[in-house]
């Protein structure tokens, strides 16, 4: 496979995936180029023993991470439009600034695999089956997983609501 096709097939994946975890949509796309170009120079390293949406999801993290190391800003969640509607309750909270900031902040202190299957799922809108290929994993995995992410996220709300109340 060449380098355009895999831009081509990879390119929005990339692009969603940057954009839940910078929420702002012009900065999702420079990441996302910047991240492509990094590969492109980089591909004689990709070996083939993982998932290149893996490799290439990895190279974007590090450079959402790098851009924003380098501007000196903080990594904000300001702006973040719910854009995969999952039918729950989480949604409610995304669309008020201040709990969607408290979502994020839960989020972010999450252990893995839940943190980016959750991310995946409800900001980068992947299906089951892709987020399970990227983790080397089945779709019911990935499923599993999301659920039981999103559970976590539900309690801990339904816990900063009583505590408000």
């Amino acid at each position: 496979m060449d380098f355009e096709e895999i831009y081509y097939l990879y390119f929005r994946e990339v692009f969603l995936y940057i954009r839940s975890l910078s929420g702002v949509e012009a900065i999702a796309e420079e990441i996302a180029q910047e991240a492509f170009f990094k590969a492109l120079k980089s591909i004689n390293s990709f070996d083939g023993s993982k998932d290149i949406r893996a490799w290439l999801f990895t190279i974007a993290k590090n450079t959402y991470f790098s851009y924003y190391k380098k501007n000196k800003r903080n990594i904000g969640y300001d702006s973040l439009d719910d854009t995969s509607d999952t039918g729950v309750t989480i949604t409610e909270h995304l669309v008020n600034e201040e709990d969607a900031f408290i979502i994020h902040q839960f989020i972010h202190t999450m252990e893995q695999p839940y943190k980016e299957v959750f991310s995946l799922r409800v900001f980068g809108e992947l299906p089951f089956e892709k987020i399970g290929k990227l983790f080397g994993k089945s779709s019911g995995w990935a499923r599993v997983t999301y659920h039981r992410a999103r559970k976590q996220v539900i309690e801990y709300m339904e816990g900063m609501n009583n505590e408000r109340d």
